[in-house]
């Protein structure tokens, strides 16, 4: 109470003084409320957040592109690719979502700072014409106003009172000058601040539409992939289905073969049998057909289409019209087209032992002819495979069954 009567009793004292003062204040003077610091709102906070999220999901989607782009430059599983896009899609729905939270958070902003530059402008109008109404006093009143107003005190008392409104004055005046500049540069910085955050806006909106259009765009190429994938398997299952024909085929010929070779032991049981060619001393010292790659390995492997493949014998990879080498001497069998081995020879090495070359380009021995070991037989070709240029090479053991391969085949430095 007693601060409040004095600012009162100031009051009425300028008065009698003549000091028209712009602002009614109490002592001590306090700062303009007008600048006092905020916190930052929930929606700059939850607009960082989002732009944080996007900027990790963009990454993550980058990635994907790449892998992408490296399954367009070989071979590949179609349900890989599937996968790939209906991962994107999930990251690219999110960052449409999260584009919707920046817009949003965004127009929040815009909304605020238009909010906050109205009571801005407002206030520096008001400034603004407090300060030209004390301009004008002051020019009224002319330069000689404040010796005139202190040599009329009449105590020394009366002169300290007269100084100190007088002090007072100057300093409201100021304040006002210095609250008219803040204000001057607050709505400067707060219409840059909303062309800005305008600008963003707009980007922000063009941004989710080539989104929008990209999600478009993956959901196109997913039911393209889909449909190619079924397609994919539908081919797969009939290339498997004749794999295992032509696979049956060849054991059913081993057999005859065999039978054929048993039945004319029997029948001329003084004749001298054929030296076997191959024996179980052999496994690990025989020669490679061809010098390359192994593609697939003997036995059960994934294969296309998220199917199951059992190969009877190895691929080995191979520029196309590489010369391919008879493991070891022997007579050739057949020699001819076998379903999905393409052009393939047999080489019957005795005692039970078989040889078989797939895939070639062309042939360079005729049925029922002799060969020594590592003579050449015929070119690769398999161009036109799965995968690629290679050679199908099996042996076949006693009863036509299939063995590994890698088992009889010299050991590689």
């Amino acid at each position: 109470m007693r601060g409040k009567g004095k600012g009162v009793r100031g009051r009425e004292y300028a008065r009698t003084l003549g000091l028209s003062l712009a602002f009614s204040f109490p002592f001590p003077l306090s700062p303009s409320p007008a600048f006092a610091q905020q916190q930052p709102p929930a929606q700059d906070t939850a607009l960082q957040a989002s732009q944080a999220r996007l900027a990790e999901i963009r990454r993550e989607r980058q990635r994907l592109q790449g892998d992408m782009d490296r399954l367009r430059g070989r071979v590949h599983n179609l349900s890989s690719e599937l996968t790939n896009i209906d991962r994107q899609l999930q990251l690219s729905g999110r960052v449409v979502g999260e584009l919707d939270i920046q817009v949003s958070a965004m127009g929040s902003q815009i909304d605020r700072i238009t909010g906050d530059l109205t009571v801005a402008e407002d206030a520096l109008a008001e400034k603004r014409a407090v300060l030209q109404h004390r301009l004008v006093e002051i020019a009224k009143r002319g330069p000689m106003h404040t010796f005139q107003v202190l040599l009329a005190a009449e105590t020394f008392g009366d002169l300290v009172t007269r100084y100190k409104y007088l002090y007072l004055a100057s300093r409201q005046d100021r304040q006002l000058v210095d609250d008219v500049q803040e204000l001057r540069n607050r709505v400067a910085d707060q219409r840059d601040s909303l062309l800005h955050r305008r600008s963003t806006l707009a980007d922000l909106r063009d941004e989710r539409a080539e989104e929008t259009q990209r999600l478009q765009v993956l959901e196109e190429q997913r039911e393209r992939s889909l449909r190619d994938s079924q397609r994919e398997q539908a081919r797969v299952a009939q290339r498997l289905e004749q794999l295992e024909r032509d696979e049956t085929r060849i054991a059913n010929l081993v057999a005859s073969l065999e039978r054929r070779r048993r039945a004319a032991a029997a029948a001329n049981p003084r004749a001298a049998p054929a030296p076997a060619r191959v024996r179980t001393s052999d496994m690990g010292r025989l020669d490679w057909p061809v010098e390359g790659e192994i593609v697939y390995t003997f036995g059960r492997a994934a294969g296309p289409g998220n199917t199951t493949v059992r190969w009877n014998g190895i691929g080995i990879g191979v520029p196309v019209g590489t010369s391919v080498r008879v493991i070891a001497a022997g007579n050739v069998r057949i020699v001819g087209q076998l379903g999905t081995y393409g052009l393939s020879v047999l080489v019957d090495h005795g005692g039970g032992f078989y040889s078989l070359y797939g895939n070639l380009m062309s042939a360079d021995v005729r049925q029922e002819q002799a060969v020594e070991r590592n003579a050449i037989i015929g070119r690769t070709g398999g161009d036109n495979s799965d995968e690629g240029p290679h050679l199908h090479f099996e042996i076949r053991g006693q009863d036509g069954q299939a063995v590994d391969p890698i088992q009889w085949l010299r050991r590689r430095g």
